[in-house]
């Protein structure tokens, strides 16, 4: 890590507690949760494979697959410019040459590859429903919440597009809408083939993960509920260490 550390206004430096990783965050943003690791430790990115995230955000999820998976190469589209340009500088400060993030709308991907490119589509995407809730009055937090630029349909189907045949892509969402993201996966011929649940620390079922191959056959495997936090909120540590796959 040779780059100075230059931190703005509300800017902090926060260790990602694997292989000496950090990450520039500002609290006037988005900032990763739990959800980002357990997507990054569910990821399976072999040697030589291609992959893209979608909604890079801060840029957690790919720098954290760029230690623990053997990805040739990993682009990531982020369509908030302050989000994209911190992550401009985590790649810096860790040194990573194999991630590459890109300041645009995932549905302008045409701009930059063809159809089909990927071996791997993964992305923890906003998964409130536009007037579902109380959208937040924070513009960046409310982008990165609510569908208001990418809707559960127009994800998959880029996801979809993006992928070669037999590619494999990954999702964390909202548990209430798990039906609907299976049902727009297997929509575009995705089909799910290893999936579970994520609860708190009071036994609420809160997210669901998914692996869905283009082009598989039907069948899934279920794995038990993952617990991830305990009753003070804190992350247990087996979500940290990566026991759980």
């Amino acid at each position: 890590m040779n780059q100075k550390l230059n931190l703005k206004k509300n800017e902090r430096l926060d260790d990602l507690q694997f292989k000496g990783l950090k990450i520039f965050q500002n609290k006037d943003l988005y900032s990763f949760t739990s959800d980002s690791v357990v997507l990054a430790n569910f990821l399976k990115i072999k040697k030589g494979e291609k992959a893209v995230e979608i909604g890079s955000g801060s840029g957690v999820i790919s720098i954290l697959a760029s230690r623990k998976t053997n990805a040739d190469f990993i682009f990531g589209f982020e369509i908030q410019k302050k989000l994209f340009d911190l992550s401009i500088k985590s790649l810096a400060l860790n040194d990573i040459s194999n991630v590459k993030f890109i300041n645009d709308d995932i549905r302008n991907f045409k701009k930059y590859f063809k159809e089909e490119t990927f071996d791997v589509v993964f992305s923890n995407p906003p998964y409130k429903k536009q007037g579902s809730s109380i959208v937040n009055s924070n513009d960046s937090k409310a982008i990165a919440r609510h569908e208001t630029f990418l809707p559960l349909k127009d994800l998959v189907m880029v996801a979809n597009k993006l992928l070669k045949f037999g590619g494999r892509a990954y999702f964390i969402y909202d548990a209430d809408r798990s039906a609907e993201m299976i049902y727009e996966l297997k929509n575009m011929k995705l089909e799910p083939k290893r999936m579970f649940y994520t609860t708190n620390g009071k036994g609420q079922v809160v997210l669901f993960v998914v692996e869905a191959v283009k082009g598989g056959k039907c069948g899934v495997k279920v794995y038990e509920n993952l617990q991830t936090n305990d009753l003070n909120g804190n992350y247990i540590s087996d979500i940290k260490n990566h026991y759980y796959f």
